[in-house]
């Protein structure tokens, strides 16, 4: 019995959708990367959310990966402006500093 994934099922469901999302300008190792998880763990989810073929199956994936690709992107967006926050942060603290030091 194989061990039970740390990630919840949400999770890997908004990494995949983010990765198509990516439409090929990004790599397994970049997405990955930007959600703190390796990318041999992505490339292993990918791999298991592609369609089976299924005869007399309609394909309705694009819609169901929808709501799931925009959380992924929301959460991609917050973590950048998050970061962009902090940055913007420490520069501030930085020049004030540096300002002191002028005086």
């Amino acid at each position: 019995m194989g061990r039970r994934s740390p990630y919840p099922e949400e999770f890997r469901k908004d990494a995949v959708a983010l990765y198509r999302a990516a439409a090929g300008k990004g790599t397994y190792a970049a997405v990955a990367a930007d959600l703190g998880i390796t990318a041999e763990s992505l490339r292993t989810w990918v791999r298991k959310d592609e369609p089976q073929a299924v005869p007399g199956r309609r394909d309705t994936a694009g819609e169901a990966e929808e709501p799931a690709r925009l959380r992924a992107e929301n959460a991609r967006l917050l973590k950048a402006e998050k970061e962009s926050h902090l940055e913007r942060e420490t520069l501030r603290r930085a020049a004030a500093y540096f300002a002191q030091e002028a005086k």
